[in-house]
């Protein structure tokens, strides 16, 4: 693993249009669904059992780790060293319509609320994955990550790891409110297309530092 700077040195983007938008739209979305989220909570603890929901550490703006909450999609139990995917036989039936319809981020609205994470921006992906980014692609972590992001509008998570990558930068470069708005506006139809998702994120790429360790490792 190659040493990672201890900080980025660029200033964070933080529109206060951006901010506005987000606590008033999470603020209504997440009134309005609390039905939903009671009747997801619900289903989980008759399926699955506690905890009804998932944390993680995650990276946020700056790289600064923050906990990431979202409903839960696997069991508990133990995975081979020898399985094709670790996640593969622990998402349930359940689980995997939450993934696929992305009501297990509906959690996250409230760290929207809590400034967190914004309503739209670069998904925020796991901490190990920190030194395998390349200095123009930590540029992702210069604003809040998202619930949806200009990755998941072009592919979701069917995108390589190149590509996905380079649109978060991409976003984060040309951000505006025409093109937060443009995200936003096509996130439900991307969702309820169905298009460009993996439940078990494993049977479509490496995660990403496992993926460039082998190129590293190639390229000896």
């Amino acid at each position: 693993m190659e040493p990672h700077p201890a900080e980025i040195r660029e200033a964070p983007i933080l529109p206060a249009w951006q901010r506005a938008c987000d606590v008033l739209i999470a603020g209504v979305l997440a009134l309005v669904l609390l039905p939903l989220f009671a009747a997801v909570a619900l289903s989980i603890l008759l399926t699955m059992g506690r905890p009804i929901l998932f944390r993680q550490k995650r990276p946020g703006l700056l790289e600064r780790p923050f906990t990431m909450v979202k409903f839960r999609t696997m069991t508990t139990a133990p995975y081979s060293s020898s399985d094709a995917s670790p996640d593969a036989r622990r998402i349930t039936r359940l689980g995997a319509f939450l993934r696929k319809t992305s009501l297990d981020e509906l959690p996250e609205l409230f760290s929207v609320l809590a400034g967190s994470m914004s309503l739209v921006g670069p998904r925020p992906l796991l901490l190990e994955y920190l030194p395998y980014y390349s200095p123009t692609e930590r540029r992702r972590a210069l604003v809040r990550p998202g619930l949806t992001g200009l990755a998941q509008t072009s592919g979701r998570n069917c995108l390589g790891w190149d590509q996905r990558l380079a649109k978060d930068v991409e976003f984060v470069e040309q951000l505006s409110p025409a093109l937060y708005w443009s995200i936003l506006l096509r996130t439900p139809l991307q969702v309820l297309g169905g298009e460009g998702v993996a439940v078990d994120a494993y049977s479509v790429s490496l995660p990403l530092h496992l993926e460039r360790q082998g190129w590293r490792t190639a390229s000896k």
